[in-house]
């Protein structure tokens, strides 16, 4: 990154967190992930955390790194961790609703199923809530050192693709190891989709009614596959099984809609982040989620809404 990004980048890093604060956040949240790697290799422990939803050591130890540095880093901000149900309590014990109340989720690996049997796509994420909405949002896949950021805190988007990464020593330089990310408008005759082999097993024939040229394919984390439809690999992501939890959206969808995607649920309506749309006790969004580029959202939702009437 040239001079010029990074002294815009800290321009509008200012009103949030500083340029140094990023850094850090950047460093931390990368060792997290080799950690991740390293701890692999070693051995790990899996347990069930309930029907469909199993949890590793590994997602412990991160969990617990990650909420102590965070809470140190912001002692004054509500730190929202998946592993920590004690953590979960404050969304309800806080009045986050003031304005300038800050959140922070922490998912410790997203897509733990893709890290229990060796595969690539699982991530590290955080995401910053204010007033109601996304604003900054950290995905990192340590396989393959691929890191994403951006939000409206900052306006724009960040990445390290393309570029060969070795971990700073110096949290100062470590902003300057990204390029802007410019968003990737999908090919008009794609028809990319992803959507998980369990939707595509439920309602994959509905949704292929509505788009018959639609191509379907999924990979573990939910923050990749949103990064998938920034990259423009995808033209859409359909999530209906009402399961994903505030860790899972809101580091990704604070980058998604800063990169212009419409994130909507089946009437249109903007996913929302308030108490009156996430389950207090479990912290779900009650919406199904679309994450898509606006022409391809305005073409084909209506009929992707109409062709699933009745099966939700």
């Amino acid at each position: 990154m040239n001079s010029k990004v990074n002294s815009e980048l800290d321009l509008k890093l200012g009103s949030e967190l500083s340029s140094s604060q990023n850094a850090e956040i950047l460093k931390f949240v990368r060792e997290a992930g080799q950690k991740a790697v390293q701890l692999r290799t070693e051995g790990f422990q899996v347990d069930d955390k309930g029907i469909d939803d199993r949890v590793t050591n590994v997602d412990r130890i991160l969990d617990g790194l990650l909420t102590q540095q965070f809470q140190q880093w912001f002692p004054n901000d509500i730190v929202i961790s998946e592993e920590n149900s004690l953590s979960q309590k404050q969304w309800l014990q806080n009045d986050y609703q003031q304005d300038q109340a800050r959140l922070w989720f922490i998912d410790p690996i997203d897509g733990t199923e893709d890290f229990i049997h060796g595969q690539e796509n699982y991530a590290v994420m955080i995401g910053l809530l204010k007033a109601h909405q996304p604003i900054m949002g950290w995905v990192y896949a340590p396989v393959g050192d691929r890191f994403y950021f951006g939000g409206s805190a900052i306006d724009g988007l960040f990445s390290n693709l393309n570029d060969n990464l070795n971990i700073s020593t110096d949290a100062n330089r470590e902003n300057s190891t990204f390029k802007p990310l410019i968003p990737q408008t999908h090919l008009p005759d794609s028809c990319q989709v992803i959507l998980s082999s369990k939707d595509e097993y439920a309602y994959g024939a509905a949704i292929r009614s509505a788009i018959p040229q639609a191509e379907f394919y999924s990979l573990g984390s939910f923050g990749l596959k949103v990064m998938e439809v920034v990259l423009g690999r995808a033209s859409l992501y359909i999530y209906l099984n009402r399961r994903v939890k505030l860790w899972d959206t809101v580091g990704p969808l604070a980058i998604a809609k800063a990169a212009g995607l419409v994130c909507c649920d089946l009437e249109g309506r903007e996913i929302g982040f308030g108490m009156d749309a996430i389950d207090p006790d479990t912290l779900i969004h009650h919406q199904v989620i679309l994450v898509g580029w606006s022409d391809f959202l305005d073409r084909f939702r209506p009929k992707i809404a109409e062709a699933l009437w009745g099966l939700l």
